[in-house]
């Protein structure tokens, strides 16, 4: 009896590695795959506060949620190299950007830690970006690296109206890294959502 179970273990072991193999081999991003499965459900679980909130703001949801994969993993407790806090990881200061432009008068920076709050903030903060660079070329790439490295860099980096490839040019590297790993997996979620 013992013997057969195992062999029924073994057969059903081997049959899911298969079908696991199958779908990272179909898979156009077979990586996000791995990590997306070993987060248990992490990387889905925020998606309604991500949709409200993209669009109380007039962003693309699928955007936010890049931004959210990039900064976080989506790990609501991340504390960032320096200070920011969350899922989108904000430093203090640009949340109590937030509260003030909201009116909220009781804003402990722990607050950060709760989903919602941190998605309201950070979306808020990407649609701002999004809305001071639309008149250029490509919008997106000057929104991101505002929201990385801040809006004084970025209007020094785009300078006598810099297109959005010179202005990534004369970016920092890591803003550079940032904002093409944010694109990529904006697109790829976009593909995904088609």
């Amino acid at each position: 009896m013992k013997q057969t179970f195992r062999r029924l273990l073994v057969v059903l072991l081997c049959a899911a590695n298969v079908a696991l193999a199958v779908v990272l081999w179909r898979s156009p991003d077979p990586a996000y795959h791995i990590q997306e499965m070993a987060a248990l459900g992490r990387y889905s679980e925020h998606d309604r506060l991500i949709a409200d909130a993209a669009k109380k703001y007039g962003v693309d949801p699928l955007l936010v949620k890049a931004v959210v994969w990039r900064e976080s993993r989506f790990t609501v407790t991340k504390i960032g190299d320096a200070g920011e806090r969350g899922l989108m990881q904000l430093s203090e200061s640009a949340a109590r950007e937030w509260a003030a432009a909201h009116r909220i008068e009781v804003f402990v920076y722990a607050d950060l830690f709760d989903a919602r709050t941190n998605i309201e903030a950070g979306t808020w903060h990407l649609g701002r970006a999004l809305e001071r660079w639309k008149d250029r070329d490509d919008p997106l790439p000057f929104a991101l690296a505002e929201y990385n490295a801040g809006r004084v860099l970025v209007e020094r980096w785009a300078a006598d109206g810099a297109d959005a490839q010179k202005m990534m040019r004369t970016a920092a590297w890591s803003t550079r890294q940032y904002v093409d790993e944010v694109i990529r997996r904006y697109q790829r979620y976009l593909a995904q959502r088609q």
